[in-house]
């Protein structure tokens, strides 16, 4: 593929709004219509804390990523923004982060907004990945809101995560420590020309060889400035994608997926009924009101059902 022609960046930019925004039985609909995922498409994700550079990064490393997969597809970015609990509205920032590269004919790139997640993905992810992947794409880069504890998340989402920490990084070293470690597959610490850097680095090896993990995460310092170490995380997804490829269980995986998936839409069809039935909280008999929603999520499931059997 040469890169998407206009026609299609236009409707595949159509489609993904319409699921961002979609409800729990819209992307139920959706998702009957669509064949299962081939896991064709390599995902990538990118979490940590708010302001480490990983929008930045992923713009230097995705000219890298898209020179070994330009005649394969190419390379898209999904970058999501924090929406405003308050406000409900969200700067999306990413993209304009991101428009050194914007204009690579192979290379598409889209920001969303998390809505009602809160998880650091965003509504609907695993439906946006497939959608894209069903547009030919090589590679899909999937970045985090940064919301700290986001890898448990997208661990389930995604075939390689890299874990972006600054200098100094004392809290999500300690976080580590109590048990994200072996959720990340590479570590990279941003701007390693601030002082701090070789010692998170050094911290972060020490965790990583007591680990008992098959696979042992490398710790890699990148230089905002001088662009130093980016070849080498470059080189260490290509391995750790390669690893994966020999070792994963694929139905393991396509299961976990489905388990964040189903989670995912329950977590959501609740909030909606509790927003449009607020009388279900007027009991003050908790039991009763948790009674009344298992209800009607069973009314869900049977309408559901009945609908697959006469077509959506």
């Amino acid at each position: 593929m040469s890169g998407l022609a206009p026609r299609s960046r236009r409707a595949l930019g159509r489609e993904l709004t319409r699921l961002a925004q979609a409800s729990v039985a819209e992307s139920l609909a959706h998702s009957a219509q669509r064949p299962e995922p081939s896991m064709e498409t390599a995902r990538i994700g990118f979490t940590g804390a708010p302001g480490a550079g990983k929008s930045t990064l992923i713009s230097r490393l995705a000219r890298l990523r898209l020179a070994a997969c330009r005649d394969q597809g190419g390379v898209a970015i999904l970058g999501i923004d924090p929406t405003s609990p308050l406000t409900g509205g969200s700067i999306l920032g990413d993209r304009i982060r991101m428009d050194a590269i914007a204009n690579e004919p192979e290379l598409y790139i889209r920001s969303l907004a998390s809505r009602s997640s809160n998880d650091g993905l965003a509504d609907n992810v695993l439906d946006l990945l497939v959608t894209v992947e069903s547009y030919g794409f090589r590679e899909v880069l999937l970045e985090t809101v940064g919301v700290g504890q986001a890898e448990h998340a997208i661990r389930h989402s995604v075939d390689t995560l890299v874990m972006v920490l600054q200098p100094n990084a004392g809290d999500a070293i300690q976080a580590m420590k109590s048990g994200v470690l072996e959720l990340a597959d590479i570590y990279v610490i941003n701007k390693a020309d601030l002082p701090g850097a070789k010692k998170s680095a050094s911290e972060i090896r020490g965790i990583v060889q007591r680990s008992q993990a098959a696979w042992r995460a490398p710790v890699i310092e990148i230089s905002q400035q001088h662009g130093e170490g980016l070849a080498k995380l470059d080189s260490a997804i290509s391995e750790h994608l390669a690893w994966q490829a020999e070792h994963r269980n694929a139905s393991e995986t396509l299961r976990r997926r489905r388990h964040y998936h189903v989670q995912s839409l329950i977590v959501r069809r609740v909030a909606e009924l509790l927003d449009h039935r607020p009388q279900l909280l007027d009991t003050t008999n908790l039991a009763e009101s948790y009674a009344e929603i298992l209800q009607l999520l069973a009314s869900d499931a049977k309408r559901y059902s009945r609908q697959e059997e006469t077509g959506w």
